[in-house]
């Protein structure tokens, strides 16, 4: 069986008791980095093997854990935080094990989308998740098409582009829109800044430095 398990993404409370008893009863647990890991299974003493597999090696890994998992070894997938496969590795490795008819389960558990798009205050009936824009060869390609959506859309942003992303909204939108910028989501210093894309344009470059975790969450097209 392979398991694919969300860890917490911040909060190390924030994870299931069946989450933990999958990771101490499996043979291996594969991690997007294990230091990340390890400090969760050390919290809750569990013992278990780690192994890394990330995007740098999951190619090379695939076959041989394919090959453990159809030998009746049981193995759990986590990224660093929240579900492995939303914008972590884990779409390979679920693709090989369903091609070879591995029997596989995802548990329910932390994700930053879902508390981000609830604590928007915009329209969450329905929504458009995005996750990272192309940092540059069709960005704003696009971004154009999900501004013609008529429905809220989700975008994960680095600290770094978060500014840009505004700029860019408010340059090919028709008008100002509803943003709702959520960052550390469970974490300390978790932070929700709602308001106009103009007016949080404003309150981005009023600040130093933004750190942290971004998910933004956008008004859509008014139709």
């Amino acid at each position: 069986m392979l398991y694919l398990v969300p860890t917490p993404i911040g909060n190390l409370e924030d994870i299931t008791m069946r989450a933990l008893n999958v990771l101490k009863n499996v043979s291996l647990i594969l991690a997007e980095d294990t230091r990340v890991t390890k400090r969760l299974l050390n919290k809750y003493e569990i013992e278990t093997p780690l192994s890394a597999f990330h995007a740098h090696n999951e190619h090379k890994r695939l076959e041989s854990i394919v090959a453990q998992l159809q030998e009746g070894q049981d193995i759990a997938l986590v990224s660093d935080a929240g579900t492995p496969g939303i914008s972590d590795p884990g779409y390979l490795l679920v693709r090989e094990a369903v091609a070879s008819s591995i029997e596989l389960t995802c548990l329910p558990g932390a994700t930053a989308l879902i508390p981000a798009v609830v604590m928007s205050g915009l329209p969450c009936d329905k929504f458009h998740y995005e996750g990272f824009l192309p940092q540059k060869k069709g960005r704003m390609t696009r971004l154009k098409y999900l501004l013609s959506i008529p429905h809220t859309f989700v975008l994960y942003e680095s600290p770094h582009r978060v500014l840009k992303a505004l700029k860019q909204i408010a340059e090919l939108s028709e008008f100002d829109r509803k943003i709702s910028i959520s960052r550390e989501i469970s974490k300390m210093f978790e932070e929700n800044i709602r308001g106009l894309n103009s007016e949080l344009i404003v309150e981005i470059e009023s600040r130093k430095a933004v750190k942290g975790e971004i998910v933004m969450v956008v008004e859509g097209l008014n139709v």
